[in-house]
């Protein structure tokens, strides 16, 4: 199958970028990566610059495999990263727009590229569990609820690969926080420091310059992982009670 491909390219963060268009010919059970890596061994072939994009574990796992394909975060396929889209979902003929994650917090390496460290940043500032639970103990032995494991479980799962923010119109990574505020607080040993982790994150998501929440529900619908928006509002209620206490001693 033989496709149109229009790519977003950009040296740098301080150059100006733009759409370069190539054609190359893809089989069917290729992923799209695999059809990114035979276009820049064509390019590679004619002396050319290949495009710079990210990957790395390829199953869906590391998150790094962050694009934007024809406007949607990851492509058309729900509940999936960009490398386990396959070209089976596109036609002979298609023209494909990729281009990379875009948000002022999440500026172009080069490329597809983009820096997300703020979101390293983030995940710093809520700091670690020091409750003392001596040695370690058995899994077994620490008592917890069914439903509260679970929902530990599904926000864990986020691979914070950055989807919900190139998807919400005010690039706002409240899901991508909440999760990991909630992953943590739904478990007992993450509760004794709940309240001065969530002001920590969220301080620190604010100075990274990320938007406030659209209320539009595209992060969920757009994350590879289903990372459910009802983590925002254990968040905020997590916040506003620990601003509460706060103000009250």
């Amino acid at each position: 199958m033989k496709l149109k491909l229009k790519i977003w390219r950009q040296k740098n963060q301080n150059s100006k970028g733009g759409f370069s268009n190539y054609t190359v010919e893809a089989n069917p059970d290729m992923s799209f990566l695999e059809m990114l890596d035979v276009l820049n061994q064509q390019l590679i072939e004619n002396k050319e610059e290949p495009v710079a994009f990210e990957h790395d574990c390829r199953e869906g796992i590391c998150g790094t495999c962050s694009m934007v394909i024809n406007g949607q975060p990851h492509g058309p396929m729900g509940l999936t990263t960009t490398c386990q889209l396959h070209m089976r979902h596109y036609k002979d003929g298609d023209t494909i727009v990729i281009e990379p994650f875009r948000a002022n917090s999440f500026p172009v390496i080069k490329d597809l590229v983009v820096d997300r460290a703020s979101f390293d940043r983030i995940i710093e500032a809520g700091g670690f569990i020091s409750v003392n639970t001596g040695q370690a103990p058995d899994g077994n032995t620490i008592p917890i609820e069914q439903d509260q494991a679970k929902k530990s479980f599904d926000a864990a799962a986020c691979i914070g690969c950055g989807a919900c923010v190139a998807a919400c119109p005010n690039s706002s990574a409240m899901l991508f926080a909440s999760a990991k505020v909630a992953h943590l607080g739904y478990l007992p040993q993450g509760q004794v420091e709940e309240g001065k982790r969530v002001k920590r994150m969220v301080a620190q998501m604010d100075k990274e310059g990320f938007g406030n929440c659209s209320n539009t529900y595209a992060c969920e619908a757009e994350c590879p992982k289903g990372i459910s928006v009802a983590n925002i509002a254990k968040m905020n209620r997590a916040y506003f009670s620990a601003v509460v206490s706060t103000d009250e001693e």
